[in-house]
């Protein structure tokens, strides 16, 4: 059995948890951070099951934490990714309103594209075709800041210049809070001492919390979001979105140039029933068990159970997947779309059934908890890094 002493303790190595300890290096060089990530290699989950891209920030409500480190986080992974090498493209994209009743939400996305500080250009049919000739729609906003990049690649250079010590390979069983810090022990036998504990254990975060003695006032329910590849990439140019609905933190089946030039096509959201399950035929008993077992589950289904309804119905008919996938790109065949791996989101739910939309942080006694880093946590993951990487320093000092 391993034992290790340290000042600061971050649980999991995703984008999120390793940008966190990158952030430690700068902030407060020669601060001791280990880093415990269950997987033996990083970013084996949501940060490495995702389209790849860079975001704007257009989407998200001025003034919130997705807005301000979005727009920030995009501009910075660009210079992150110039300085280490790492392939990436600033390629633009389209946002398409193919219904006459999506043109108002269209408008307000240009308006809130505006007040975010996000140049946005306004389109007609006739110069949706000058971007992408293979697309209809009835309008359209071009948004010149979107990019793509590989974020397993992001997330392997930050683990190499954070100066951490990452331990791969052991999942957290036991966390006891102690006068002097938080002692924890892995299933590999590893024993951490740390004067501080951070919570970036993504789609396993409010059990860390729980295990930490925390309340986190939330649950963790898995959406997985299944994708194809296109067999025809000739058809797609760059990026192509539909106009999203704003009652859910979903932004539906779009189409990503990706950096290795395949376009991916997707993705959905319907529930998982594993919390990495990436697949219908992947059933854990105790996940199942703790979505059943919060009354937020059961507010959410009643709430949305028609949006959830069409997403499943497209998860299990290739035919109405397809379907989607032509409102925007009508020469689009069954038969090119072949199954790509999937990913699933950790979102988190609150007890009177609401998704939460925002970057959710909350602090304990030498812990701080990230319960809830949705897209476009991998775009904004080094400035929302940093200000985990604050707080945390900030429970050090009043240590």
């Amino acid at each position: 059995m391993g034992r290790l002493d340290c000042d600061v303790l971050v649980i999991g190595g995703g984008i999120v948890g390793l940008s966190t300890a990158h952030a430690l290096a700068g902030l407060a060089p020669g601060t001791r951070v280990v880093v415990l990530e269950k997987e033996d290699g990083p970013a084996r989950h949501q940060t490495g099951r995702n389209s790849g891209v860079i975001h704007s920030g257009i989407y998200y409500k001025p003034g919130s934490l997705k807005a301000r480190f979005a727009v920030r986080g995009a501009a910075e992974m660009v210079k992150f990714c110039t300085e280490h090498g790492i392939p990436h493209e600033v390629t633009g994209k389209l946002i398409v309103a193919t219904e006459r009743d999506e043109l108002p939400r269209l408008h307000a996305l240009v308006q809130r594209g505006r007040e975010n500080g996000i140049p946005v250009r306004e389109l007609g049919p006739t110069q949706i075709s000058e971007y992408e000739p293979e697309v209809r729609g009835l309008a359209a906003i071009h948004v010149g800041t979107t990019g793509i990049v590989d974020y397993g690649r992001v997330a392997q250079q930050l683990a190499e210049s954070s100066g951490a010590e990452i331990v791969y390979g052991g999942a957290v069983e036991l966390i006891s809070r102690r006068a002097s810090g938080v002692a924890v022990r892995t299933s590999s036998g590893v024993v951490v001492r740390a004067r501080v504990l951070v919570n970036c254990a993504g789609l396993q975060c409010d059990r860390i919390a729980r295990l930490a003695g925390d309340d986190p006032q939330m649950r963790i329910l898995p959406f997985r979001g299944e994708y194809y590849d296109l067999a025809r990439p000739d058809l797609v140019r760059g990026l192509v979105y539909p106009v999203p609905d704003p009652a859910f933190p979903f932004l539906g089946v779009h189409l990503t140039r990706g950096i290795g030039g395949g376009v991916h096509v997707g993705p959905n959201a319907v529930p998982a029933l594993a919390r990495e399950g990436y697949g219908w035929g992947v059933v854990r008993p105790r996940d199942l068990a703790d979505e059943l077992a919060w009354p937020g589950s059961w507010r959410m289904a009643a709430r949305h159970w028609r949006y959830g309804a069409g997403e499943v119905r497209r998860s299990l008919s290739k035919a109405a997947f397809v379907e989607a996938v032509r409102r925007l790109l009508p020469a689009v065949r069954a038969e090119d779309l072949v199954p790509a791996a999937a990913g699933v989101r950790a979102q988190a739910v609150l007890r009177d059934g609401a998704l939460v939309d925002d970057f959710l942080i909350r602090e304990g006694e030498r812990t701080v908890h990230v319960l809830n880093a949705p897209s476009p946590a991998a775009t904004a993951s080094l400035p929302i890094g940093r200000e985990i990487a604050g707080r945390a320093l900030k429970s050090l000092r009043s240590a």
